[in-house]
């Protein structure tokens, strides 16, 4: 089915506006870039200074060219940009590439400019990338509408390709990007598309990942974001790709900045700078990576391997101390390394001097090399039930001996039963790559960036895509009455939550002594009382709670302490009165919580609760709304996820009844997110299994 941008990748025809003679600069080196990488199609040069560039005619203007043209790429003086847009829209130009720069990226004046380009491709249909952009490459097409020195074509250079799967990369800094390319190219990974967002005046980071999802020379992308602007079509491209089960490797950076937000709840204030975006990629399944050489190295790993079945590892080795830091590496990184079987052990064993190792990790040493140990054993582990992965660690620095034959490699390398990860711990040759590419093998040298490839091809291969909440579990309800105070209190929270449809507690508001008898007659003991005002958001601070009081002595006894207390330590505080509830029974301390992210929106989250909730920051996001089955796999990350599933013998939790809370409430925050900011349910306690849960405190925060 064709994309919308089908022509801006593959384009019959391109117009260099700008276009030089002089391939030192920028506008000369696009058109030897175009023409060294063999582009198949019509290219016309647009400079009115030139009568010809290389033996093009060159053009004054796009008008002068009298021929439909698919991509124009400008390069021209920021001031002239738009007039000249103009007249590409004129003649019915289909996309254009901004190079130029001096835009929004300056501020001011600069940035009308590019509020000016955007109205263009509003009005006119054009499709616009930049601008201070660094181009793309279509590899597949020939299409290098870049300047970037990545794509320079060497004389008689034959490049390594070891994959038959290709990568695409959609980056926000065409620097950063075409370096991905060009590394991920050094190891022989095939390339599809690599893409420089730019400014994003029109065409961004969603819109070439939606590309990409559909695209069908892409394999695995690589994104390199700093930010999303085109918030929607990024979603919807990440749910397809979860959906196709097409691999998407991530780098997100601007992870170091301080929060904009004043945060009144636990939820919001521990939320890093990009916990939505975190929220996002898990959502979808994407792998993370915060460093090049490891994403690169995932990547790798992705088009030269099918998904593992589990996470097993044989390690393979003709070093035994390699053999050794091999499997401690995918051992720390959560990975089983389990020894064989006697009778695998033995098969192994013959291809071995007695020296050898065949327990797992595996040491067929170099003696086990030359009778052909290495190619059999992994002959055997590629059909063996007994591992799902294959990691294996040589030297290969030679420059003339191999350790594999391409006949005997490569179909076990094609069947594709297993992942099989070649790792050098020496530094490998150009002849060892390409020896071994014709197998269809990436050599790697970084072993940590390994085990972590090895690692995300387990957790992928387990990924499944949650269902969609269902919105209709809240009713959607009026609550603008709620909402009318700039601060709410817990009563006044509670009150809104209970009138959202979420369950809560039977508790009584009591604003004078003389109402404490009926509130103890309605709750019965044991009681809990806490102290209730619109300024004092965090009550145990201010000693505004008093717990398990058993007699009417106590409860009027701590009624007066209460409004003591509060006045003692914030006399400048508005006081509701003093909340009043059955004390809950015992349950394991959950916080839910959340919270409005201003690029993705609203957002749930879940962790370990109670008082040390900010300090064991025990932690999950997502993006709200989540289904319960989603709410129950967010519980299972959790480091205190043992607490709900029965540790030391104690009764396993509702988690059951706790999902569905967390779904609720997401739905709630997702309903409401033009009126509510922050909502926060701390401590929610989860009893056995069965029994339920109880919310014992809530906090709702207003949109301001």
């Amino acid at each position: 089915m064709p994309h919308p941008l089908d022509s801006f990748f593959a384009p019959d025809s391109i117009a260099l506006i700008g276009a030089s003679r002089d391939h030192e600069k920028i506008p000369g080196r696009l058109l030897s870039m175009l023409r060294k990488n063999e582009y198949p199609g019509r290219i016309y040069p647009i400079n009115p200074n030139y009568p010809d560039i290389d033996g093009l005619r060159c053009y004054k203007t796009i008008a002068e060219v009298g021929a439909p043209v698919d991509l124009a790429i400008i390069i021209i003086p920021a001031p002239a940009v738009v007039g000249a847009l103009e007249q590409c829209a004129a003649v019915g130009v289909k996309n254009a590439v901004i190079i130029s720069s001096g835009f929004a990226e300056e501020g001011g004046d600069s940035v009308v400019m590019q509020d000016k380009i955007v109205a263009i491709a509003k009005r006119t249909g054009m499709r616009i990338s930049g601008p201070n952009a660094e181009g793309f490459l279509s590899e597949v097409q020939k299409v290098a509408a870049t300047f970037s020195p990545t794509v320079d074509v060497k004389p008689g250079h034959v490049p390594v390709v070891a994959t038959t799967r290709r990568i695409a990369i959609v980056a926000q800094s065409g620097g950063i990007g075409f370096a991905i390319k060009h590394r991920a190219k050094a190891l022989g990974v095939a390339i599809s598309y690599c893409v420089s967002a730019g400014n994003e005046s029109d065409l961004g980071a969603g819109e070439f990942l939606d590309y990409m999802v559909q695209d069908a020379s892409t394999d695995v992308i690589l994104l390199f974001i700093e930010g999303i602007r085109d918030v929607d079509k990024f979603l919807a491209a990440a749910r397809r790709a979860a959906e196709m089960r097409k691999p998407v490797i991530v780098t997100k950076v601007g992870r170091s900045g301080a929060g904009e937000r004043a945060a009144a709840s636990h939820t919001a204030s521990m939320a890093g700078w990009s916990a939505a975006y975190d929220a996002v990629f898990a959502k979808y399944g994407f792998i993370v990576s915060n460093d090049l050489d490891e994403a690169v190295t995932i990547a790798a790993v992705l088009t030269t391997n099918p998904l593992p079945k589990g996470d097993r590892v044989a390690v393979l080795t003709v070093s035994g101390g390699g053999g050794i830091w091999g499997a401690d590496t995918v051992s720390m990184q959560g990975l089983k390394v389990p020894e064989l079987s006697q009778a695998v052990q033995n098969q192994i064993k013959q291809w071995m001097p007695s020296y050898g190792a065949a327990g797992n990790p595996i040491d067929v040493t170099a003696q086990g090399v030359s009778s052909g140990g290495l190619q059999k054993t992994i002959d055997l582990l590629a059909v063996s039930d007994e591992v799902d992965a294959i990691l294996v660690v040589l030297s290969l620095s030679s420059e003339v001996r191999m350790w594999f034959k391409e006949a005997e490699l490569k179909p076990v390398i094609s069947a594709q039963n297993k992942p099989i990860v070649f790792y050098s711990y020496t530094l490998p040759s150009a002849f060892a790559r390409g020896e071994l590419a014709k197998s269809g093998v990436v050599v790697l040298s970084g072993l940590t960036h390994v085990g972590v490839a090895m690692r995300a091809l387990v957790e992928y291969s387990n990924f499944k895509l949650a269902a969609l909440a269902d919105m209709a579990t809240v009713p959607s309800r009026d609550l603008s009455a709620h909402l009318t105070s700039p601060a709410l209190s817990e009563f006044d929270s509670k009150s809104l939550l209970r009138d959202a449809g979420i369950a809560l507690p039977d508790e009584m508001l009591v604003t004078e002594r003389g109402e404490l008898d009926a509130a103890i007659a309605r709750a019965g003991f044991p009681l809990v009382m806490k102290i209730q005002s619109r300024d004092i958001p965090h009550k145990s601070e201010v000693g505004g709670v008093r717990v398990n009081i058993t007699t009417k002595g106590e409860a009027f006894t701590a009624y007066g302490m209460l409004l003591d207390s509060a006045q003692k330590h914030r006399p400048d505080a508005a006081i509701q009165g003093v909340l009043v509830g059955p004390m809950a029974k015992k349950g394991v301390e959950i916080i839910v919580g959340t919270l409005t992210d201003k690029i993705f929106g609203p957002v749930i989250m879940v962790g370990l609760g109670g008082i040390t909730t900010e300090l064991f920051r025990d932690v999950i996001y997502r993006p709200a709304p989540v289904s319960a089955e989603e709410a129950t796999v967010m519980l299972g990350v959790l480091k205190a996820a043992p607490l709900l599933n029965g540790f030391r013998g104690a009764a396993k939790a509702d988690v059951a009844a706790l999902s569905r809370l967390i779904s609720e409430l997401s739905v709630l925050a997702a309903q409401h997110a033009s009126e509510i900011s922050e909502i926060e349910i701390n401590p929610v306690l989860v009893h056995p299994e069965g029994q339920g849960v109880t919310v014992v405190d809530a906090l709702v925060v207003r949109k301001n």
